[in-house]
């Protein structure tokens, strides 16, 4: 499954890369998430818990950033394993465009889903991946512009 987005943050661009690279900030915006925990700097370990119609899941897994070039652009991947309900693992390619006082953040994600979760239909999956992805995104812009205001 493929997800495209853009999100404008009223926020200068310096202020955008530092909260896409700050734990605390992505834990509070991944719906679900419940531990976002450095290992190194371009890991991460997650535990996030998701509903996808009738299957709840906890999630554990690693989250790696990779082909960084700050404050432009990186690609943020992960692998989580949620026990009976299956596996979920997927990566999205991030650009952040200054435009004035405030930025632009382009996306590119791709998801993949196995086990208990993929029986229970593309279409499912599809909407609720669409629908969880919208939410942190929007989420973030709130928390990143909300923080370059004060």
């Amino acid at each position: 499954m493929d997800m495209t987005g853009e999100e404008r943050i009223n926020a200068p661009r310096d202020a955008v890369w530092a909260a896409l690279n700050d734990p605390d900030i992505l834990k509070r915006c991944i719906p679900g998430c419940q531990v976002l925990e450095m290992t190194s700097p371009t890991e991460l370990a997650a535990t996030v818990k998701i509903k996808i119609g009738p299957v709840s899941a906890t999630f554990n897994g690693e989250v790696t950033l990779s082909n960084i070039n700050a404050p432009e652009s990186y690609t943020i991947s992960g692998e989580g394993k949620g026990g009976i309900a299956g596996f979920a693992k997927g990566g999205a390619d991030v650009v952040l465009k200054e435009d004035g006082s405030e930025t632009i953040l382009q996306y590119a994600a791709k998801a993949q889903v196995g086990g208990k979760l993929a029986q229970l239909g593309a279409r499912l999956v599809d909407s609720t991946s669409q629908k969880l992805a919208q939410q942190f995104f929007a989420d973030f812009n709130a928390a990143v512009s909300e923080k370059a205001a004060i």
